[in-house]
């Protein structure tokens, strides 16, 4: 007699003539089945299994900033020596058959395919909510996240119209603390983020204070071609904060020093020595002011008579400059 499959749900036929109403049929063998199939599912979830690097594409946010290249070698040589001794988290390919996708472990799966090993990991089925969640709280769980990376993981779950609440569940934060990073998160686009990297020694006073700076046009623009220099990759990422904010700096107080300070009112009088008007000139033009309180009638007598008076000065200016050319 064959055997059945321990998840088969066949059972033995009542041998009677008329079958009971549903409503009477006990099914205690059909709920011991599916508590032994989820039993199972939860099993499967957490077992550890080999899997192909090849077979694994990313997914989720960027929430490294780039790897430290001392911190990688170090993980690459724990690994030789010890082997992988956390397993990663992957999901099913959502839209490729036997695929993966990774959703935390990033670093340790680099590390795997630099060795050309395969990658111990856990699998569950996760929609793309759940995977953002359990991505921010993994991280956080480590406490090796730098404030301007989780400030960079928050924006971009702002900028998917993410709750700010989930936002707070995924980095383990309250709101008031999403709220600040969000700030400094949206302050700058990922991509200069990752030339800079994740700057663990800098905190959210030097970012915002970078951020101020980069208002001025001028020295977001100068930071920008420092960082296209050989040189600028070749220094640690604190390292690489702290020229790209003495760039902006000195950019600013450049911009500062180079612009023209705006003209004093300059007071016009009469023959007999009375202020009457005071002209100014600045980058947008001049300005006549007559003071209605000291003028006595004149303010209203300009304004009625503007545009012969503005004809006749216009045609001495036009005489003036003629007779230069």
């Amino acid at each position: 007699m064959a055997r059945k499959g321990i998840l088969t749900t066949d059972t033995p036929k009542a041998k009677t003539n008329k079958p009971p109403a549903p409503s009477s049929v006990p099914t205690p063998q059909r709920g011991a089945v599916g508590a032994l199939q989820s039993s199972l599912s939860k099993l499967q979830e957490n077992a550890v299994q080999d899997i192909d690097v090849s077979l694994i594409d990313d997914a989720g946010l960027e929430d490294r900033l780039g790897l430290d290249p001392a911190a990688q070698r170090q993980l690459i040589d724990s690994i030789k020596t010890y082997g992988q001794q956390v397993p990663v988290l992957l999901r099913p390919h959502p839209k490729t058959p036997q695929r993966f996708e990774i959703v935390y472990g990033r670093r340790r799966l680099a590390a795997l395919r630099s060795l050309g090993l395969p990658v111990r990991a856990m699998i569950r089925q996760l929609d793309d909510h759940a995977l953002v969640l359990a991505q921010g709280q993994e991280n956080t769980a480590r406490q090796d996240l730098s404030f301007i990376e989780k400030a960079s993981f928050a924006a971009q779950l702002n900028a998917l119209k993410y709750e700010r609440q989930t936002i707070a569940d995924a980095l383990s934060i309250d709101l008031p603390m999403v709220s600040r990073m969000l700030k400094v998160g949206k302050s700058f686009d990922l991509e200069f983020l990752k030339l800079i990297g994740s700057a663990p020694g800098i905190g959210r006073d030097r970012w915002m204070a970078l951020a101020k700076l980069f208002e001025n046009k001028t020295a977001y623009t100068s930071v920008l071609n420092l960082t296209r220099t050989p040189d600028f990759a070749l220094g640690g990422s604190d390292d690489r904060f702290e020229a790209a904010f003495k760039r902006a700096q000195k950019a600013g107080t450049t911009r500062k020093a180079n612009a023209k300070m705006p003209d004093k009112p300059r007071a016009l009088r009469t023959a007999k020595g009375q202020a009457i008007a005071d002209i100014r000139t600045t980058s947008r033009g001049t300005t006549l002011t007559i003071p209605a309180r000291t003028a006595d009638g004149f303010d209203q007598w300009i304004n009625a008579n503007a545009e012969t008076l503005m004809a006749e000065l216009h045609a001495r200016w036009t005489d003036a400059h003629a007779e230069k050319q």
